[in-house]
């Protein structure tokens, strides 16, 4: 039986966030991912008789979050639920408005590092990928049960993957046989499946699929969509929003979101006078994003692939 792995999560851009974010003495702020608590603790250390709101799909983090940010006490309030849901939980705690909120996305490092969990072809593991393992499909559902234009969808689309139609011609074959249930199984099938894929490389043959697939397994896009219009909602004039993305897919969703959001006249070029009277709802503060420093890279790798977009409300 494979054992979990103690809760350990280093948390990106911890400068960065903070520069950012400027947390004020006395503010309401939203951690959206809360993880190992990295991030909260800063901005409770930063910003004296603040409160953090923390929000979490996985139980396992949720509960080291209790433990980590006990002696808080009732400076901290903690829920278990995804980001997108952040309204419902300002309206039950009567909070009317955010000073700031962050999203740290992706996957953290302790579910990449705890086998069970299946985000990761490292280990021979059941492929699950559930960020929340109590609920939804699992990523063995749709690499056994999806048809083989859904499949293909979700691994060109989510994962960008060159030889989706390969992959998935293997799976298929594969299923005739015998169900693919665990991660090592097909981690081995794309390497297969890819021409050279044997040969050493920097990213695995499998990093694009399984991206793919917790992508869709968590609607990890769908949900960024959500809430980041669900947060620009719920904060005050002068909140900020702080968000980390780690791919292009995200990134991408990100920054045409915040740009959207900050257009000012929507009136067509043709008009010589604004009718429409649209003002912007947030004003950008990071116009190329916000990579981390090299220092970082070098202490914590996955930080490599990072990048820090904020916006104001206006």
């Amino acid at each position: 039986m494979v054992k979990s792995t103690p809760f350990e999560h280093q948390s990106v851009m911890p400068e960065e966030v903070l520069h950012w974010l400027q947390p004020i003495a006395g503010g309401i702020y939203l951690d959206g991912t809360l993880g190992g608590a990295g991030h909260s603790r800063l901005i409770l250390d930063a910003a004296a008789e603040s409160h953090l709101i923390g929000l979490d799909r996985d139980p396992a983090a949720l509960q080291e979050a209790k433990s980590i940010l006990a002696p808080y006490g009732d400076r901290v309030s903690l829920h278990h639920a995804t980001f997108d849901q952040a309204a419902q939980i300002l309206q039950q705690l009567g909070i009317d408005g955010l000073d700031g909120m962050l999203l740290d996305l992706g996957v953290s490092s302790h579910q990449l590092d705890t086998p069970e969990r299946g985000f990761s072809f490292r280990y021979d593991a059941p492929l699950d990928m559930r960020m929340n393992p109590t609920t939804g499909i699992t990523a063995a559902d749709v690499v056994n049960q999806f048809e083989e234009a859904e499949l293909l969808r979700i691994f060109f689309e989510y994962g960008e993957e060159r030889y989706s139609r390969r992959i998935v011609r293997r799976i298929l074959a594969q299923r005739q046989e015998s169900a693919l249930m665990k991660t090592g199984e097909l981690a081995e099938l794309i390497r297969q499946a890819i021409p050279g894929g044997h040969k050493p490389s920097r990213i695995h043959p499998a990093t694009r699929v399984f991206q793919a697939l917790r992508i869709y397994v968590n609607d990890e896009l769908g949900q960024l969509e959500r809430g980041v219009t669900t947060a620009i909602s719920l904060l005050k004039p002068g909140g900020r929003l702080v968000v980390i993305s780690f791919h292009s897919l995200e990134d991408r969703i990100v920054k045409h979101l915040l740009r959207k959001k900050a257009q000012g006249c929507i009136c067509p070029p043709r008009l010589p006078v604004c009718q429409c009277d649209h003002t912007p709802d947030v004003k950008i503060l990071t116009r190329r994003g916000v990579k981390a420093g090299e220092d970082e890279i070098e202490q914590n790798s996955r930080s490599r692939s990072a990048i820090l977009r904020a916006a104001e409300r206006c």
